[in-house]
C-alpha cells in the first residue's frame, strides 16, 4: 500500500532519515520500533507531508505521493496522529469529532445565509456519526466534556476517533501509548484491532512498549540511525543481533557473548 524507496531527510549535516526503504502492506498493523533518534518520527513526518524529503520516493497504491501536503494526503485517506494529542481544548469531545470532515456546508458564507436547512441536516448527521464513534471507542460518557479536560489516554482515543470521521485508509500512530495507563492502552489496542478487522484500516504504529507491539502488530520494522535495520515478526526482531546492538550497544552484546562462553 505504501512503498518508501531510498528516502532521505537531512537537517544540515544531520541525516535524520538516511536511505530508508520499506513497504507497508494493505490491511496490516505494522510496528515501527527503534532506539531514540532512529528517525522514526521524521520518517512519519515525511510520509505524511509535514516535512519535504531531501531525496527519495513515497508511493501509495502505485501513485507517487512524495512531498504532497497533508491536506491532499488527508483526502487520499492517509492520516497521522501525534505523540502529544492536538485537540481543540475548549470544544467538547463531540465537537472535536464533528470538526473533522472537510467541505462542510457551514464553512461558506453563502450557505450560512441561504442554506441553513442544509447546514442543520448536515450537523445532525455529523452529530450522529460522532456519537457512534464515541460509543465505538467506549468514551461516549465524555461526549459533552471539554477535550482539554480529559486524560492523556482519552485524548489519544479521541485522536483515533478523528480518523473514523472520514474515510481513512492508512493511519500513522506516533507513540499512542506515551503517558497512557495500562487500562486505557488496552482500550486503544482493542480499538485499533477492531478498526483493522471490521473496517479494513491499515496502521503503522511507532511504540516503545514491546508488549503492546506484540499484541497488536504482525510485521515489525526496526530503524536505527535513519535507515531500516531489520524486518520480521517481533520474535525475529528481538533475536536479531543487529537490533540487539542498536538497542544495547556493541559492548553490552560482546559482554553477553563472553558471559555465555565463560
Amino acid at each position: 500500500m505504501i512503498v518508501v524507496k531510498n528516502l532521505h531527510k537531512h537537517f544540515g549535516g544531520f541525516h535524520a532519515v538516511d536511505g530508508a526503504s520499506l513497504t507497508i502492506e494493505k490491511g496490516t498493523i505494522t510496528g515501527l520500533i527503534g532506539p531514540n533518534g532512529a528517525g522514526k518520527t521524521t520518517l512519519f513526518n515525511v510520509i505524511a507531508g509535514l516535512l519535504p524529503p531531501t531525496s527519495g520516493r513515497v508511493t501509495m497504491e502505485g501513485r507517487d505521493i512524495t512531498g504532497l501536503p497533508p491536506h491532499e494526503l488527508f483526502h487520499r485517506g492517509l492520516l497521522r496522529t501525534f505523540q502529544i494529542a492536538h485537540e481543540f481544548a475548549s470544544m467538547s469531545c463531540r465537537e472535536n469529532l464533528m470538526m473533522v470532515p472537510p467541505r462542510q456546508s457551514g464553512e461558506t458564507l453563502w450557505n450560512t445565509w441561504f442554506g441553513r436547512r442544509r447546514i442543520a441536516d448536515e450537523e445532525r448527521a455529523l452529530r450522529a456519526k460522532a456519537d457512534e464513534v464515541l460509543e465505538f471507542l467506549t468514551i461516549e460518557h465524555l461526549a459533552d466534556q471539554r477535550a482539554g479536560q480529559i486524560s492523556g489516554g482519552q485524548k489519544k482515543l479521541l485522536e483515533l476517533g478523528r480518523t473514523m470521521m472520514v474515510d481513512a485508509r492508512i493511519v500513522f500512530l506516533d507513540e499512542v501509548g506515551a503517558g497512557v495507563n495500562r487500562t486505557l492502552l488496552n482500550t486503544i489496542g482493542e480499538a485499533i484491532l477492531r478498526l483493522n478487522a471490521e473496517r479494513d484500516y491499515t496502521f503503522v504504529v511507532i511504540e516503545h512498549d514491546m508488549d503492546f507491539i506484540g499484541r497488536i502488530c504482525g510485521p515489525v520494522i526496526c530503524m536505527a540511525e535513519g535507515h531500516v535495520l531489520a524486518e520480521g515478526t517481533l520474535d525475529e526482531i528481538r533475536a536479531n543481533e543487529d537490533v540487539i546492538e542498536a538497542y544495547l550497544g556493541t559492548g553490552l552484546k560482546n559482554r553477553a557473548k563472553i558471559g555465555a562462553t565463560a
